[in-house]
């Protein structure tokens, strides 16, 4: 998934008008570094600004101009420069295969340098070297993996007497419990449109590859569909959610930023979201230990409770790019364990590679068993042939939302979409 992080990272992407996203980005462009040569133009997705900030200040070979923006305006600014020609020397890239700034689509075109012959692509785990790599070649920088699970409110848990639950029965009676004393159980900003996918993904690894861990080379294979798979059942509890009053009103008129605002102010008890965006909700939160993230239970079997693991989104060099060699050795430096190991603790994500100085955030405690143990699958977008399916999953959770089609429909449409060259 790509995110704001992105997301999406494997992830979340919207598509916003080409002109709009130029705008922001020049507006919040910087230099960092100093030293020889020419300077190198980076642009990156806003959440990638702290960690980026941290490690540009610290080196100092070479100098960039550095500008960040959200990441449905980076979606089609920097693809648009990618196909023009004039691409950032270092840019954004998405992990895996799953949109229009993924690794797999972006390398296709050949528009990314390759990456293979850096020592620190030797430690990428095999199973996530699907999301770095195409043909064998690694195309994409990140720091680890972020999750996807409920960041929560802890005034508002003690205040309506309850824990972060193991089971899916026992999250419905948490959200029941909180309910009951006038706060909105779960804040949804379906608005910003890479937000509709989340719920989904932290369902799906219990409802799908717990039960068939093959899910994603069955689909390649022509084998399995949406339509008759767990994502019926994903969907469906989705839907369960709302019928049962547990979000804000008006999920689709609510957006990212206001979801953000409940749950750090405690109008709201939880969000479920993807890791790497509690810094956001901290600084509109009353203390760094005010809230607190657990694994959404998607099974009432708790043993069966599988979660989502996606690598965060990443840079990429450009393969066109005046300053290749600059831009290389500054993606070298970034694969050093020890910074490696502050991207991961700046955006809350579990490292790539870990050694005696990763210090992994201790909100995400509960999800390493998971990683650990092989119950956590990648974010389901990165696995994806094309870069239609995300936006048509969008789509439908905001159609679902808003009562204008069923869930038999949306899968039936995604399957669609899946199957298209």
């Amino acid at each position: 998934m790509t995110t704001s992080t992105g997301l999406s990272r494997r992830g979340f992407l919207g598509l916003t008008g080409g002109v709009a996203a130029m705008g922001a980005l020049a507006a919040c462009g910087g230099t960092s570094g100093s030293g020889g040569g020419g300077t190198l133009r980076l642009v990156g997705v806003a959440d990638q600004q702290k960690p980026l900030e941290l490690l540009l200040k610290d080196y100092t070979k070479t100098k960039f101009n550095a500008s960040y923006a959200p990441t449905d305006q980076v979606q089609t600014s920097v693809r648009t420069q990618l196909g023009a020609g004039n691409a950032p020397d270092v840019h954004v890239v998405y992990p895996g295969d799953g949109s229009a700034m993924s690794m797999g689509q972006i390398s296709q075109a050949g528009l990314l340098a390759d990456l293979s012959d850096q020592s620190w692509t030797k430690r990428i785990p095999a199973g996530l070297k699907p999301a770095f790599q195409n043909g064998g070649k690694t195309y994409i920088y990140s720091a680890g993996s972020g999750v996807i699970g409920a960041i929560y409110n802890r005034k508002v848990f003690e205040e309506a007497e309850v824990e972060p639950p193991t089971t899916w029965s026992g999250f419905l009676e948490v959200c029941e419990k909180i309910k009951k004393k006038g706060k909105v159980p779960i804040a949804l900003g379906a608005q910003t449109q890479w937000v509709t996918q989340l719920i989904t993904y932290a369902l799906v690894p219990s409802t799908v590859y717990a039960k068939n861990p093959k899910f994603d080379e069955q689909m390649r294979a022509g084998s399995a569909s949406f339509a008759d798979s767990g994502w019926t059942d994903a969907l469906e509890m989705y839907l369960d959610l709302q019928k049962r009053g547990y979000f804000n009103d008006n999920p689709n008129g609510t957006t990212f930023e206001q979801q953000t605002s409940m749950v750090a102010t405690g109008k709201a008890a939880m969000a479920i979201q993807v890791s790497a965006v509690l810094p956001d909700f901290r600084k509109s939160a009353a203390g760094a230990d005010a809230l607190g993230m657990f694994p959404v239970p998607g099974a009432d079997n708790a043993n069966q409770v599988w979660i989502p693991a996606g690598v965060v989104v990443g840079l990429g060099v450009s393969a066109r790019g005046k300053n290749l060699d600059e831009a290389k050795a500054f993606i070298e430096y970034l694969g050093e364990q020890k910074n490696m190991n502050r991207w991961a603790e700046a955006i809350a994500c579990v490292p790539l590679s870990r050694d005696a100085g990763s210090k992994i955030d201790p909100v995400l405690d509960s999800f390493l068993p998971f990683i650990d143990g092989n119950k956590a699958v990648p974010f389901m977008d990165q696995a994806w042939p094309n870069a239609e399916v995300q936006p048509a999953h969008f789509a439908a959770v905001q159609e679902l939302l808003g009562g204008k089609t069923t869930v038999a429909a949306a899968l039936k449409k995604l399957d669609e979409t899946y199957r298209k060259n």
